[in-house]
């Protein structure tokens, strides 16, 4: 089996990849500093899969810890690097905590591998595109100036994983521009797993639909959309980990010859914030309480994402439904309601 090293393993999208690639027939390594996820999730993972994978207790930003990793862990062919910190809001009140460890952690793993033939999967996103000219975005647009400092991580990121590829490097390197991940294991036993309060749309429908939030806000009823509300690509997160496992099997194509790529991830589909609400009462039969409120300051109006170059060159396309996406939601919500963390 192909190692392949997960940072930030034990995350949102991380645990959920690790389950895919057990099921692609990949060896996960995870790797995680546990700032923003939790131990807990290694045992979730082990009832999926049917044992605990090597785990790694260890901050990506330190440069020591890193070479000892890569001469622990020998035969790595395969690296998905999720490790990063990722809330837009407290990027602008620390962006110096944002710059230090998204850019650090990435600049020691090149280090520790840019000499080894390893492909590399690099978790980007589609704020780069920030208000995309035309609709749907394509992975040709333009990517405009950052509109956080976790924003800007992700663009500066892109341009130092090509300038990597372009000195001569070893490496092969894709990079997935993800929309807007929610939903959780079918299982019910991994999912998203906010720290306090959430800064996500769907667990924050979910907390409040349990009790554990107040009253919605949605942010805003007057944008040029269908209903007024902020639209986005919504992507089940079990569709993204099998996303990563197909990134993978490109770069190991025999022929395969691009040092460095990337590809949008989602349903090529734009849903809207009140949309989903509706979505969510209907596929669970649980009514929210929400109310409209005034715009937020930064939120884009609608983003969505043309997905043809991954189900042409990625061979993967979405599957899953708004449906799965909000029932699988509550369901693991439910799951935490009696098993908390």
């Amino acid at each position: 089996m192909s190692k392949i090293l997960v940072t930030g393993g034990l995350g949102y999208i991380g645990s959920h990849t690790v389950v895919e690639l057990v099921n692609a027939g990949y060896e996960p390594v995870i790797v995680d500093n546990l700032s923003n996820s939790n131990i807990k999730i290694l045992d979730q993972i082990a009832k999926i899969i049917g044992f605990k994978p090597v785990f790694h207790e260890l901050d990506l930003s330190d440069e020591k810890a890193v070479i000892s990793l890569a001469a622990a862990e020998p035969g790595i062919t395969g690296i998905i690097h999720f490790a990063a910190y990722k809330a837009v809001g407290e990027s602008v009140a620390m962006p110096l905590k944002y710059y230090q460890n998204n850019f650090y952690s990435l600049i020691n793993i090149l280090q520790a591998y840019t000499g080894q033939p390893v492909n590399l999967v690099f978790s980007s996103s589609c704020t780069v595109y920030g208000q995309p000219d035309i609709l749907p975005v394509t992975e040709d647009a333009p990517v405009k100036p950052a509109q956080s400092p976790y924003g800007n991580t992700k663009q500066v990121a892109e341009e130092i994983l090509e300038d990597v590829i372009n000195s001569g490097s070893k490496l092969r390197i894709i990079s997935l521009r993800y929309f807007n991940p929610v939903g959780a294991h079918d299982s019910a036993l991994i999912g998203e797993l906010p720290i306090g309060v959430p800064q996500n749309l769907v667990p924050f429908i979910t907390q409040s639909a349990i009790g554990k939030r107040g009253k919605i806000t949605v942010y805003g009823d007057d944008y040029n959309t269908p209903d007024g509300s902020c639209m986005r690509d919504y992507i089940h997160v079990v569709d993204l980990g099998k996303a990563h496992v197909a990134a993978l099997k490109l770069m190991e194509t025999e022929g395969y010859d691009k040092g460095y790529d990337m590809f949008n991830l989602g349903t090529g589909n734009g849903t809207s914030v009140l949309q989903i609400v509706k979505a969510f009462e209907q596929s669970t039969g649980e009514k929210l309480n929400f109310e409209i409120g005034p715009r937020r300051p930064g939120d884009v109006e609608k983003v969505w994402g043309d997905v043809t170059k991954s189900k042409k060159v990625l061979n993967w396309q979405a599957e899953l439904g708004v449906d799965a996406m909000m029932s699988s939601a509550w369901n693991w919500e439910k799951y935490l309601a009696t098993n908390p963390f």
